[in-house]
């Protein structure tokens, strides 16, 4: 019998990770380790698994036949070399790598066959934003049908993207006090999560040159992302022609009224609302969709990343 992969979860304790353990323990994976900082070592958490420090040393050290990363930019940027030194494939799932020429970044519904290129290579696969995961998923079947010929969108993002000491702010925050935010960094006159959003999509569909424009917001929602989308299609495409297509593409579900609500704690993306963009030249359709920003919009698309990995190189006993 095939063994099963040694998984290693960096950040094990942040909002990401622990959706990561849980869908490791409700997948039946038993040899898992978990890594944080410091503060958060020697803590325990569900399954009796102890969290070890996320050192250099303890990473390069081996052991591990898979790292699954949910650390900010700059750690991952310090301690990914560390985990592929001690021969591990890699998943990150910040935006440390997302963007770089020889590394992948895949959405295994879409793009799935390009995780196994760094198998040989580079040993490190990104994951995408958790809004481009959606929107791809959504995208790619309607692109295969019909075309891209433009893509505008508006996403409506919970503030669990931002992070568990952002949800314990909302928690505490009086209803009164909610309000709108877009909290990235500006990079001209849009935020570094707009040009992110475009760059991302055009590299996961191998367009380079699509025009995506984006607004992006931070809604005082705890957890799942929305997105608003109008897109034209070089060939004609009908409502009923999309709601067909997206009916079958996998990992998507139709709804009447998506809800980061209803997306919460799924696996699916739910997409509905589609009609004709009436104010569209051409073939344009208007669609919404949501998406749990955790699991599917990070940890799932990442652990899915792993088993294509896995699946595509030896593992130890």
């Amino acid at each position: 019998m095939t063994p099963q992969p040694r998984i290693g979860v960096v950040g094990a304790t942040g909002a990401v990770g622990a959706v990561t353990m849980r869908l490791l323990r409700e997948r039946g994976y038993e040899r898992v380790r978990a890594f944080a900082s410091a503060r958060s070592a020697g803590g325990e958490l569900d399954g009796g698994i102890v969290v070890e420090e996320a050192t250099p040393e303890a990473l390069a050290a081996g052991g591990l036949d898979v790292a699954l990363f949910s650390v900010g930019t700059s750690a991952s940027r310090e301690l990914v070399p560390h985990a592929v030194e001690g021969g591990a494939l890699v998943v990150d799932k910040s935006s440390a790598y997302r963007l770089e020429d020889g590394y992948p970044l895949v959405v295994p519904e879409v793009n799935g066959r390009r995780a196994l290129e760094a198998v040989e290579t580079t040993r490190v696969v990104a994951n995408p934003n958790c809004c481009t995961i959606p929107l791809t998923c959504v995208l790619a079947p309607l692109h295969e049908a019909a075309g891209l010929r433009r893509v505008r969108v508006s996403t409506y993002q919970s503030v669990s993207g931002a992070g568990a000491q952002r949800m314990e702010r909302l928690r505490n925050e009086a209803p009164a006090d909610h309000d709108l935010g877009m909290d990235w960094s500006w990079d001209g006159d849009e935020t570094d999560e707009e040009s992110k959003l475009r760059a991302e999509t055009r590299k996961i569909l191998e367009l380079p040159a699509l025009p995506v424009s984006a607004t992006t917001v931070r809604v005082p929602v705890m957890v799942g992302h929305a997105e608003s989308v109008w897109l034209e299609t070089e060939e004609p495409l009908s409502a009923a022609q999309a709601e067909s297509l997206l009916a079958a593409a996998p990992s998507v579900r139709l709804v009447g009224v998506p809800t980061p609500g209803a997306a919460a704690r799924t696996d699916d993306v739910l997409v509905g609302r589609i009609r004709p963009d009436r104010a569209a030249d051409g073939n344009g359709l208007a669609l919404f969709l949501a998406c749990d920003n955790l699991n599917k919009g990070a940890a799932l698309n990442a652990l899915q990343i792993a088993e294509l990995l896995v699946a595509g190189a030896p593992v130890a006993r």
